[in-house]
Order: C-alpha cells, then structure tokens, then sequence
C-alpha cells in the first residue's frame, strides 16, 4: 500500500502572515520614528515617553480599525460573488457547466476532456468547484476581517513597546541613537522572520525594510530637530 505524500505549502499562512509583518514593522518604525522626532525636540524623558505611549495606543487602534475596514471590504466582495455564482448555478447550470469546461480547456485538457472534469467535478460539488477554479477564492486566501484586526493590533504593539523599553531605560541625550540602532536591528530580524516563514529569500526583504525604515528615522529626527529649534 502506497503511503499518502501530504504537503503542507508556505501559501496557507498567506493570511495571518501579512497582517503580522505589516503589524509588527509598523509598530516598530512609526513608534520609533515618533520617540525619534520627539527626542530631537527635546531632551524631557516624560514627553518622550508620553509620545511613544500615546503612539503605541493609536497605532494598535488604528491598525486594527483599518484592518477590519479593509479586509471587511473585501469580505463584502467575496460574499457578493459567491451569491451570484449560486444564482448562476441555480438558474443556469448548462451554461456554468460549459464556463467550468472551457477553463479546463484554457488550463490544457482537450475538449472532451474538460468537458468530462467538468461534469465530474460538479457532480461532487458545483460551487465549491466555481468558487476555486473560477472565482479563485480557496480557504487561504478567503479575507477574515476579526484575524486580519486582530493581529495587527497585537503585533503593532509589540513592534511598539520594543523602542518604547528602550527609550524608558536609556539616558536621555542618547535616546535619538539608542532607539534608532534598536529599531534598525528589529526591523532587520522582522524582516528575516517574515522572509524565512514565507519561504523567501532572506536578504532582499531584510535590505528593503532597513532602508525604509532608516529614511523614516531620518526625517523625522530631522523634522523633530529642526521644529524644537524653532519653538
């Protein structure tokens, strides 16, 4: 007896895997941006640790809200051509038969052939067969908005609270250093993690959010500098 090869593909974790990178990155570079700029203005720890605190809190809420908002959207869509598909199925089954052949066709089966996996495959079940091969919509990438908010909300905050320990343990006048080297590194390994858990290539997605997140340092240490010169 043939033993089953079961495989376990890096795609089905396309879902939760995007809105804990967004998450975890945005809280780290948009709280460290925020304590950055604040540290350059001024050298008052309690302001700085107001900033990052209230940045933190709004972040998360924003995250999640936005999230939600988002995903919620294309929930809406998902749903509203599943019901048409079942509508269609319903009222024109010949034509959604033909519609299902002629993208096997397209995929590279002779005519008769398609024809047959097409009868076959809505034999066993008509819409779950038309929501795959037609509308593209399979148990991994179906939206979920609750997931989708919840873990951005959550990672947010801990990408968050990592510069704000800092900022809370270092001296003052080195904070603008100590969180910006401190978020440069996070940024580094989230993108390693993010890469390596999708099944990509560490080095490009490490590379790529370094240098944002060091162009978004930058200005806002250099918008924070110069306001607190000005004020």
């Amino acid at each position: 007896m043939r033993a089953l090869h079961k495989e376990t593909h890096l795609i089905e974790r396309i879902g939760w895997l995007r809105a804990a990178v967004l998450g975890a990155n945005d809280g780290l570079i948009s709280t460290s941006s925020l304590i950055v700029g604040v540290a350059a203005a001024t050298p008052a720890s309690h302001e700085i640790l107001v900033a990052g605190v209230a940045g933190l809190v709004a972040g998360a809420m924003s995250m999640a809200a936005g999230e939600y908002v988002s995903v919620s959207s294309q929930a809406d869509t998902e749903k509203a051509d599943m019901a048409r598909e079942q509508h269609e199925l319903a009222t024109q089954p010949e034509a959604e038969l033909a519609e299902l052949a002629a993208i096997y066709e397209q995929r590279g089966l002779s005519a008769d052939l398609a024809r047959q996996v097409a009868e076959q495959m809505m034999a066993k079940d008509a819409f779950e067969a038309h929501a795959r091969d037609e509308l593209g919509l399979t148990s991994h990438v179906m939206a979920r908005p609750v997931q989708a908010a919840f873990t951005s909300a959550v990672t947010f905050s801990i990408g968050a609270a990592l510069p704000l320990i800092v900022a809370l343990l270092a001296p003052p006048r080195t904070t603008t250093w100590t969180v910006s080297i401190t978020c440069l590194i996070g940024l580094a390994v989230l993108g390693a993690i993010g890469a390596r858990t999708g099944g990509a290539s560490i080095w490009k997605p490490t590379a790529r959010v370094v240098f944002w997140g060091a162009v978004a340092l930058a200005s806002t240490a250099i918008i924070g500098f110069l306001v607190g010169r000005a004020v």
